[in-house]
């Protein structure tokens, strides 16, 4: 096993961590910290560790993939620990992620946090607004999705280097990228550290956490733009037809095709990996299945409700049946090689949930 320590401008924790694992074999990446670091990546290099150096600031997200190939070129066969630089990861912690990757056969080991004790509110309401916000997103839930302390098995590290973001936005990445291709994550209980209320991170609270919320955002916006041309082409249907019927089956069918053209491209990003033929059929039997849904559930409320009021209640209904099937079924990547499709979960330790 491989210790991968992304650093940028450390200070003494770093040598204090590396001293703490001194029987283990570690990778550090100095991603540019700059000539008045250099010190430190010096002890690093004393007290054993592989440093592998960025001449300029790229991010925590190349970091991690420079980390990444340089491991699987190094030690092409072993597993992978990542643990950040700051102190918020013991060594007691990192073996608990590791002892749990040698055991399981995990995708992906998660040390997760409890915020519990003194937590700065920015870290404390940031980790809860991701997590409920990636729950919708994918079904998964993960109680902590900006940890920064994971294990991956080796055989992994190739389709970690093809995980974009450069940034903080990474890690994210990743964990949709492993929900869409129905990896497993096993989830292993860990200490909430933050040092002088977390003063040490590199972390920018504006533009970091629109990386971070971008993709979940565009999960849950294509949902919305399906709902809104659904409504908008019903209404002008209803005007023009007076047909309820025609109307529903009409809309359905306008706002279906924007709904798939778009989770397709952004949402699910499978147009390269996935063609039309291989995904539409799904999509199709889908829609004919949620249009016939819809126009049951229309019929039933209009009349106590009036046409606006019955779209809202039947779209709130079939809104989070359309995306999960979307998610686990229409647009589902293929697994790793090597693993059983249709196991998309996510283990707390020794508990497992089958999503």
């Amino acid at each position: 096993m491989i210790v991968l320590v992304p650093s940028y401008q450390p200070d003494h924790r770093l040598v204090d961590l590396l001293g703490d694992l001194s029987d283990q074999r570690v990778l550090v990446v100095d991603d540019g910290s700059g000539p008045g670091y250099q010190p430190w990546f010096d002890q690093a290099a004393q007290l054993g560790a592989v440093v592998v150096s960025h001449r300029v600031n790229r991010g925590k997200g190349q970091a991690l993939r420079t980390g990444f190939a340089e491991i699987a070129r190094r030690w092409p066969d072993e597993s992978v620990v990542c643990a950040d630089s700051d102190g918020q990861h013991t060594p007691a912690d990192i073996a608990k992620v590791a002892e749990q990757l040698a055991r399981s056969d995990a995708d992906m080991v998660l040390g997760v946090r409890a915020f519990s004790g003194r937590v700065p509110w920015r870290s404390r309401i940031g980790n809860t607004l991701t997590a409920v916000l990636f729950k919708f997103a994918t079904g998964l839930a993960v109680s902590d999705t900006q940890t920064g302390l994971r294990g991956y098995p080796a055989r992994m590290l190739d389709w970690l280097g093809h995980i974009e973001g450069d940034r903080f936005e990474y890690e994210l990445n990743a964990l949709l990228a492993a929900s869409r291709a129905q990896m497993t994550i096993d989830q292993v209980s860990i200490a909430t550290v933050y040092l002088d209320d977390n003063a040490s991170s590199h972390f920018r609270p504006l533009q970091d956490s629109w990386l971070i919320y971008r993709p979940l955002l565009k999960f849950c916006g294509s949902s919305l733009l399906g709902f809104a041309v659904d409504c908008a082409a019903l209404a002008v249907l209803l005007a023009t037809t007076g047909s309820l019927v025609v109307s529903v089956v009409g809309a359905r069918l306008i706002s279906a095709t924007v709904n798939y053209s778009v989770n397709r491209r952004y949402v699910f990003e499978s147009g390269r990996e996935m063609p039309v033929r291989q995904t539409l059929g799904g999509y199709v039997t889908l829609a004919a299945i949620l249009l016939a849904a819809n126009l049951a559930l229309m019929s039933l409320l209009t009349g106590a409700l009036g046409a606006f009021w019955s779209k809202i209640a039947t779209e709130l209904t079939l809104v989070a049946i359309s995306y999960a099937v979307q998610r686990s079924w229409v647009f589902a990547k293929r697994r790793v090689a090597g693993h059983q499709p249709g196991r998309e979960r996510t283990r707390s330790q020794t508990e497992s949930l089958t999503v």
